[in-house]
């Protein structure tokens, strides 16, 4: 999986519409394999990000857990933690 696409489901506040775009932006460029495609690429992959955000905004609203929800700082804090460990930072 991409690094930069994050999980974004059963946190408190949900994820924003920006979160769902740019994970699914990155999505697309991942399987395109470019960041930024041609002028005549440009059209179907801007659709496929909207259609893929789309997508996963859908599931995000019908998932169910019965977790507690998570809270955002307390899992950016793991992740740095984690950095440091794997980057000696």
């Amino acid at each position: 999986m991409c690094r930069n696409i994050r999980p974004l489901s059963n946190f408190e506040p949900p994820a924003t519409h920006d979160e769902v775009e740019a994970a699914a932006l990155q999505y697309v460029r991942k399987i395109s394999g470019t960041t930024k495609p041609s002028r005549a690429n440009a059209e179907a992959f801007d659709r496929a990000v909207a259609e893929v955000a789309e997508a996963s905004a859908r599931l995000l609203d019908a998932l169910v857990t019965t977790a507690p929800p998570k809270d955002r700082e307390v899992e950016a804090a793991k992740a740095r933690e984690r950095a440091a460990l794997r980057y000696g930072t």
